[in-house]
């Protein structure tokens, strides 16, 4: 479903009510509502203010004691096996002036018993059901001068929390020709109601939305338990199409076969024993489970790798459709020896003896195969295959660190006692894995900010249609114009920049002043004051012309129109990368030519950088993201372009007077450090730090101040493999250090980040994208809460570990006063940036 453009809708804090039968007669759009203007029947109000998010509404309960039968009570659901017991519904009705037919819903929805919210504008009844996540919402689409329905309608869908939502347009009883309901349903919409005021009318409705729409919705939300179960699930689980196509395969199932998440489904991997004939095997499963019966034995299936595996399997086909099979669930236990394959066939046994006995299901066993049969029947070319694999894997020469540790922990299973093998299989799985380094994210289901955040940059793709192609602004590589004033040389600077440069080597270094005075360039200039600091053109053995030549090509190629990604950010982070690489323990670890490397990276990190991230760049199916395969695509596009332009000219190439293993050198060093600045890798390269880095030295601190021990904590750090880490850390910290300064810049950069992030869901809006960050809308963000996530999820825990390494108390504290500040602005309920005037 497309998202729509911003609402924009005039606010306001009027609270009605009314208990009178005298109603306005529908009619033409209704006038702005004035104070003092009619109010709703008791117990209902509106959202005082848009400002209040929906927080402060009184909303209406069942009156158990009115003595007139109608109350409904809220019964259980029983869907399948499964039974649960629903929350009372909660129904938002949103229009923009009351008359008889709000009054009608309201008292409708007294009657029925459910929750009752009334909103009269759009952006503030957007606001309260990604508060309250509303079971019905009703728009009033009558009169779309005054309240565009499907603007609204296309908003609240754009929310993941909208998918199980019923949606009514309340529109007008048609005077000519009945109109499609095509539109609507487009725009979203669930059902149309056609007006009628009648108090029974509304409550018939109400009814027939309950049983026929919002419980076969809850029944739908209720799957999201079952899919939990299924997907932390140790058995191997596949669901298949009558064709045998999978549809869903659960993690141990697609770590049994190989593949990796998401890659099975849409294959077709049914497979035989190479001894017998697929027709009689398949023969055999359809005639039990085309009557409905289950089918178990032993079959082959084909792994990513291409070998074919001996597996127990158990299928049971489930009814559909037309009343016909639709799918078939496969519950699987693979075969890798005969000792587990006779354990497995003991357990199937021992299975269908209790089945047995129970007396239940016996005729489904009588036509399954005879597991033990079918595993003689295969042993010998099982063990064969298994012999020629074995022997293939014991010859290599390279052998991977996980899988050695795979290999002990298999080693150790074969004389453990069985919760230690169970154990231990658990570890096996875990390590299977490619995700090794990044949690499961775990955020409140009411923190919409954080989900926002950690799936926006966390992810490179969110689904994307095939239509809409979005091109980059910047496709043609800028050239530096003639009309640009540079400085010949560090001498050949102008007073007002060079003072406002004086105290560069100081954490609280004022960048934004750096930016007045320069006029949006400030990257050339204190760029060429960073790098003759640190001697990088002795180095790179490269003149100063050229790298000024490098430095001025580098700034016209980021955009001065972005709000947050342009050259004063880079020019942020490379302070921010100086100010680390002066640090004592970095200067114990790295060296001159690190050093360099850090510091060319920082400059170029963002280089040509559009103001939209990854997942958008995906979603519109741009150049870009066609380009590198929907991965990483901008930190990509950085790195390379960066040095397509240094290599492009010979009169900017700083690299030209290098030694071909130093030039090698610094290019993956500098291309690994831009890498690290994409957010998927965020807790695996901080997890790694800290698992690599910070407890060994933690380690080697405890045990106590020996010379051996005080030359082990200067020495470990500079392998390359922990320089790698170390420098990777580094500039993913300067990256986002915005949290960590001064409180006047932590509140700028917040401020240009939001407006990049709002300005991008307007375009999505605009196109007809997804919308990457539903919070991220300018209506109704609240940016404490968005800076509050953002610190929480991301910055905290990386500091920290960055702090115990490298020792930043002055970092540490602005972190806090500023996670205070916006605190502090989040408890009194705004969504600006700064505290009102008093």
């Amino acid at each position: 479903m497309g998202c729509a453009q911003s609402i924009h809708a005039s606010e306001s804090r009027e609270v009605y009510h009314s208990g009178n039968e005298a109603e306005d007669a529908p009619g033409p759009a209704a006038p702005p509502l004035q104070p003092g203007g009619p109010r709703l029947p008791p117990g209902h109000t509106t959202a005082a203010s848009a400002r209040s998010c929906g927080c402060s509404l009184v909303e209406s309960e069942p009156s158990g004691g009115s003595g007139n039968g109608n109350t409904v009570a809220v019964a259980d659901i029983q869907f399948g096996p499964m039974r649960f017991h629903p929350d009372q519904l909660q129904v938002l009705l949103v229009f923009p002036k009351e008359d008889k037919q709000c009054n009608g819903f309201c008292r409708a929805c007294e009657k029925a018993g459910f929750k009752c919210t009334v909103i009269k504008e759009a952006q503030t009844a957007l606001a309260c059901f990604l508060d309250k996540h509303h079971d019905v919402i009703i728009i009033d689409h009558r009169n779309p001068q005054q309240l565009d329905g499907e603007v609204l309608c296309r908003s609240i869908r754009s929310s993941e929390l909208s998918e199980n939502t019923v949606i009514v347009g309340v529109v007008r009883r048609a005077v000519r020709e009945e109109s499609s309901v095509m539109s609507l349903i487009e725009a979203g919409f669930t059902r149309r109601y056609v007006e009628n005021p009648s108090a029974m009318a509304c409550y018939n409705e109400l009814l027939q939305m309950e049983f026929g729409l919002v419980r076969p919705q809850l029944k739908l939300r209720a799957c999201n338990s079952m899919f939990t179960a299924l997907e932390k699930s140790q058995e191997a689980i596949e669901i298949t199409s009558e064709d045998h196509i999978v549809q869903y395969a659960n993690p141990a199932f697609e770590t049994t076969m190989g593949y990796e998440s998401g890659e099975l489904i849409g294959k077709d991997l049914a497979e035989v024993p190479v001894n017998e004939k697929k027709a009689d095997l398949l023969d055999t499963i359809n005639s039990c489970i085309r009557i409905g019966k289950e089918w178990q034995g032993i079959c082959s299936a084909k792994e990513k790798n291409g070998d074919n595996v001996q597996q127990n399997v158990k299928i049971l086909p489930v009814i559909g459709q037309g009343g016909k099979i639709r799918h078939y669930v496969s519950i699987v236990r693979a075969c890798n020896g005969n000792n587990k394959a006779t354990k497995i066939a003991e357990c199937v046994q021992s299975d269908t003896h209790t089945d047995n006995q129970s007396g239940k299901h016996n005729d489904r066993r009588k036509s399954s195969l005879d597991v033990r049969t079918a595993a003689s029947r295969t042993s010998k070319v099982s063990s064969q295959r298994r012999r020629s694999s074995m022997a293939r894997i014991h010859s290599m020469k390279i052998e991977a660190p996980i899988t050695k540790a795979i290999n002990i922990i298999s080693a150790a299973q074969e004389s453990s006692p069985m919760p230690v093998t169970e154990a231990l299989d658990r570890v096996l799985e875990i390590l299977r894995t490619t995700e090794l380094y990044s949690p499961q994210f775990d955020a409140k289901d009411d923190d919409p900010h954080a989900i926002d955040l950690v799936g926006g940059l966390m992810s490179d793709v969110f689904r994307r249609p095939s239509r809409n192609e979005y091109v980059l602004s910047t496709k043609n590589l800028q050239q530096v114009s003639s009309s640009v004033i540079t400085p010949t040389s560090l001498h050949d600077i102008p007073s007002q920049i060079t003072q406002a440069m004086e105290n560069e080597e100081s954490w609280d270094f004022d960048i934004f002043e750096l930016e007045a005075a320069t006029h949006k360039r400030p990257l050339i200039y204190l760029g060429l004051k960073i790098f003759a600091r640190f001697g990088v053109c002795e180095v790179l053995k490269c003149s100063e012309t050229t790298l000024r030549s490098w430095m001025q090509i580098i700034e016209a190629n980021y955009h001065a129109s972005n709000p947050y990604h342009n050259s004063t950010h880079s020019a942020d982070v490379l302070h921010a990368t100086a100010y680390f690489l002066c640090k004592e323990r970095i200067k114990q670890t790295l060296d001159p030519l690190d050093e360099v490397t850090t510091l060319i990276a920082a400059t170029v990190h963002d280089l040509d950088h559009p103001g939209r991230t990854n997942s958008f760049l995906c979603n519109a199916g741009s150049e870009l993201a066609i380009l590198y395969n929907d991965t990483a695509v901008l930190e990509r596009h950085h790195a390379a372009l960066a040095f397509q332009l240094t290599t492009g000219d010979d009169k900017c190439n700083i690299f030209k007077n290098m030694e071909r293993n130093d030039y090698r050198t610094l290019r993956q060093s500098i291309i690994d450090m831009v890498l690290a600045t994409e957010m998927t890798k965020h807790f695996e390269h901080v997890n790694k730090f800290v698992n690599s880095i910070n407890k060994p030295l933690a380690a080697l601190e405890e045990d106590g101040e020996t010379d051996k021990n005080q030359e082990a904590i200067i020495t470990m750090p500079r392998t390359p493999d922990n320089r790698c880490l170390i420098k990777r850390m580094l500039i993913k910290c300067a990256d986002v250090s915005n949290p960590c300064r001064p409180l006047e810049q932590c509140i700028e950069w917040a401020a240009r980040i939001s407006e990049e992030y709002f300005s991008q869901t307007d375009e999505e809006k605009r196109q007809d994208l997804p919308v990457v960050m539903p919070v991220f809308d300018r209506n109704t963000c609240s940016i404490p809460k968005s800076q509050i996530s953002f610190i929480d999820y991301f910055i905290t825990d990386m500091f920290a570990a960055w702090d115990d390494f490298v020792d930043l108390p002055e970092l540490m504290q602005h972190l806090d006063n500023n996670f205070k500040y916006w605190k502090g602005l989040d408890e009194m309920k705004l969504r600006s940036l700064r505290p009102p005037p008093e």
